[in-house]
């Protein structure tokens, strides 16, 4: 069984988790604590140049909620209900046990400071919570 997707709803949640990064990690918002933490000054960001690091977020994001909408549709399928309410509770779900989970481990290791590893945790579950509310109100796609 292949779930069904709605594509229109994976771009914009793609899109979602562009705005919410550049957002979460401009220097206004949580960027200069971010910069501090990882060691960045603003030469070393100019420096190191942000193509790549674009496009692997953008393919990464595209991956995140196109298995993000599939494990929604396999939810709705087996539980019923509210798309939306199983779209919210599949992405608070995936994010605890996969995202923040594995992220927390690996910091710990990493020795990263318990800040940054907040920050980062708590930027990915805004994130897949605004593709899970995006999936939700889009809904399933009708062929």
């Amino acid at each position: 069984m292949v779930p069904e997707i709605n594509i229109w709803a994976v771009l914009l949640a793609t899109a979602s988790s562009m705005a919410v990064g550049a957002i979460w990690y401009s220097r206004r918002v949580f960027g200069a604590y971010w910069m501090k933490a990882v060691g960045h000054d603003e030469e070393s960001i100019r420096a190191g140049g942000s193509t790549a690091p674009l496009v692997v977020t953008v393919v990464v994001s595209f991956i995140t909620a196109w298995v993000l909408a599939g494990a929604v549709a396999i939810a709705q399928a087996f539980y019923g209900g509210s798309f939306l309410a199983n779209s919210l509770l599949t992405a608070l779900i995936l994010w605890a046990g996969f995202t923040a989970a594995r992220m927390i481990t690996h910091d710990a290791f990493d020795r990263r400071p318990a800040g940054l590893t907040m920050l980062n945790i708590a930027h990915e579950l805004v994130t897949l919570l605004l593709m899970g509310l995006i999936i939700g109100l889009f809904g399933i796609s009708t062929p």
